[in-house]
């Protein structure tokens, strides 16, 4: 694709707009996405919208581990320091990012279905998504796998959390539960657990067979993902929960 041609240029088939139309936004790149927020790029004879937001890609990633990291947190004069970018398009791209934020993190219904890493994960991210300290948190369900509640346990700092399995039966017990997941975050944005984090599950995988409160999974959130310990990990096999 020649960034430096006018979007208007293109064929329609390379055009931001008309390919969101046709194969739906999930197949369009960043800088695509970026292109048509940005609507117009540097004027005569420079970069495309597209040009441009490939640009600012670029530059966002220059010194980090990723591009769409920095978006989430960025100024709006630092988006105003590129060239082509004024307050509209500053304004535009922050509200777009943010607004994405909001729908990721929408809290879901009480008594929902928790039947995934992925449902549990959404029940969990407002609470523990973004945050720049480690969180450690439950997701407490019926016998049904409803949702019954989510809590945070314990904060920790920017690389570790403490937390003993007494509080966490302590607070599922309180509420009723039949079931829990648990889950932490990392502000890192790696989702690799530690060995720190496998002798933990380990520990609530015994007390919860003990106990006859099954723990359905441990979960690690970060930076739009999660990662799922019973589907990466033969720890449930050691220890059955009766699920």
């Amino acid at each position: 694709m020649a960034y430096r041609l006018r979007i208007a240029d293109l064929p329609s088939t390379e055009r931001p707009r008309e390919r969101l139309l046709q194969v739906g936004a999930k197949g369009l790149t960043s800088a695509e996405l970026l292109a048509i927020l940005l609507a117009t790029g540097q004027g005569k004879g420079k970069l495309s919208a597209v040009g441009l937001g490939q640009h600012i890609l670029q530059q966002l990633g220059e010194h980090r581990r990723d591009p769409l990291d920095v978006l989430r947190e960025i100024h709006p004069q630092e988006l105003m320091a590129f060239p082509g970018i004024g307050p509209a398009k500053a304004t535009t791209i922050l509200a777009a990012v943010e607004l994405g934020r909001r729908v990721f993190q929408g809290r879901p219904l009480e008594r929902m279905l928790i039947d995934s890493p992925a449902s549990a994960a959404q029940a969990l991210s407002q609470d523990l998504m973004w945050q720049a300290q480690e969180h450690f948190a439950l997701v407490m369900l019926d016998v049904k796998n409803r949702l019954l509640a989510t809590k945070i346990i314990t904060i920790g700092t920017a690389t570790e959390t403490l937390i003993h399995p007494r509080e966490i039966f302590r607070e599922a017990i309180k509420q009723g539960a039949n079931r829990l997941i648990v889950a932490h975050n990392h502000p890192s944005g790696s989702l690799e657990p530690s060995p720190e984090d496998l002798n933990l599950t380990q520990l609530l995988l015994q007390a919860g067979q003990f106990l006859q409160v099954p723990v359905l999974d441990h979960l690690i959130l970060g930076n739009g993902n999660h990662y799922s310990l019973r589907q990466n990990t033969g720890l449930w096999e050691q220890w059955p929960q009766g699920d």
